[in-house]
């Protein structure tokens, strides 16, 4: 690197930090999560505002690949953290109940986008028409564990029953998306195309939960005062990056790599462990990486050229995607009995799609199943998405301060039915996580 590099490289790695906190406290003082304002903070430093004049000064061309390299670091290292968060006990304790939600508000969503890319085929198709409409599909079924999480933190629900069941089912929402996010990209061949290292994928999946999850379980019970030492710190990076590397290799994704590491880490013995990891690598995420990520996100955005015929495909791509997840989460919490308004809550809970939805356009996007006009487009769905869900909730269950109460199915509601399956099983799941996280 030239010292102009050098100084480019420092200066806008400076303008993304100051700009996403500044944009991200303001998302935050009008009740939206942060993360609305950072993604609006590389959409802004990108083509649609002034022509792209001020990226190009702020982000010369020969920095850009050391800006990309540095968001790939911050998409394993979110990645690995969501998959760190991913709790089994948690779907396991509210039993029938997050399982049938998140089929329904992932398979109804998922074969809506396949019908709406088979309307979009002509004006936005790529070479492989099967991948688009598969990628479609999933990019139509996902939310966001992280933002939801922190939606229901910000409004003392995490530990509401209404609560628990949002993030177990957001959970297999997670594993669902990825697990078909990964199909389609083995079965394209967009990743590695005519390679046989794809054929490695299921083995190695296989080897991670069997051989090397039991391993690091040994090693823990092993160690029951385990602290996060430089050494434990430095295994867990290696462990991580490994792991990314490994799946990009057969063919797949960085991003599954770094989930499953995240997902195999034991927790039991481990919690102060886990909290410290999650800390230490969450702060430098948070703060510098993901806001790069952003930034090079943005830099695909470019809104410059939308007119009627872009605002009516967009308006349409919001209506499939809020209706599909929407009705798919509704009718399955309805159907086991769950009142009204915690079944709406939940669906609309489950329509926040934030970050993990831009990590997954980022993927079609490089991989070539998304176009940038389309991309650009299922970005500003991505926000909508996310910024709609906070005022919505407050609308149907209002806002709490007090999470003891947030989101409880009403007293009447349940009395009407005493062997009601919902209201046990949302009880006995808030219990089961209450005393998890007690302890």
């Amino acid at each position: 690197m030239t010292t102009h590099q050098t100084a480019s490289l420092l200066l806008g790695l400076a303008a993304i930090v100051l700009l996403a906190r500044l944009l991200g406290a303001l998302a935050r003082r009008l009740n939206q999560p942060a993360v609305i304002g950072e993604v609006l903070a590389g959409i802004a430093l990108g083509p649609t505002l002034f022509h792209g004049a001020l990226s190009d000064a702020l982000f010369p061309a020969d920095i850009r690949p050391l800006l990309s390299a540095l968001a790939a670091v911050g998409v394993v290292v979110f990645m690995f953290l969501v998959g760190l968060q991913w709790d089994a006990a948690m779907i396991r304790g509210s039993g029938s109940l997050a399982a049938t939600v998140s089929f329904s508000s992932v398979l109804l969503p998922f074969g809506l986008g396949m019908l709406l890319a088979l309307h979009l085929m002509d004006d936005y198709g790529t070479r492989d028409r099967t991948a688009f409409m598969l990628f479609m599909g999933i990019a139509m079924s996902v939310t966001a564990f992280p933002v939801l999480a922190r939606i229901l933190t910000d409004r003392g629900m995490d530990r509401s029953p209404l609560g628990v069941v949002a993030l177990a089912c957001a959970c297999v929402d997670d594993v669902l998306a990825w697990t078909l996010l990964a199909g389609v990209v083995a079965v394209s061949g967009s990743a590695d195309p005519g390679q046989w290292h794809v054929l490695l994928a299921f083995p190695w999946v296989l080897g991670m939960h069997f051989v090397v999850r039991p391993l690091l379980r040994r090693f823990v019970a092993r160690r029951p005062a385990l602290r996060l030492t430089p050494a434990v710190f430095a295994s867990v990076l290696v462990g991580l990056l490994l792991s990314a590397a490994a799946t990009e290799w057969v063919g797949l994704h960085y991003i599954f790599g770094a989930f499953l590491f995240g997902v195999i880490l034991p927790r039991t013995g481990a919690e102060r462990l886990h909290a410290d990891v999650h800390e230490r690598l969450g702060e430098l995420s948070a703060t510098l990486l993901l806001p790069v990520f952003f930034l090079v996100a943005g830099l695909q955005v470019d809104l410059s050229g939308l007119d009627a015929g872009g605002l009516g495909t967009l308006g349409l791509i919001v209506l499939v995607a809020v209706g599909g997840k929407f009705t798919g989460a509704f009718a399955a919490a309805r159907l086991n009995r769950m009142p009204v308004r915690q079944s709406a809550a939940l669906a609309t809970l489950l329509n926040t799609r934030g970050l993990t939805e831009l990590m997954v356009l980022n993927v079609g996007l490089q991989l070539g199943f998304l176009g940038r006009d389309l991309y650009s487009l299922m970005v500003v769905m991505a926000v909508v998405t996310t910024a709609m869900s906070g005022p919505l909730l407050s609308w149907i269950i209002g806002r709490h301060s007090d999470g003891s109460r947030a989101g409880q199915p009403e007293e009447t509601d349940v009395s009407e039915h005493p062997s009601d399956t919902v209201g046990t099983a949302v009880q006995d799941t808030y219990r089961v996580v209450s005393n998890g996280r007690s302890g």
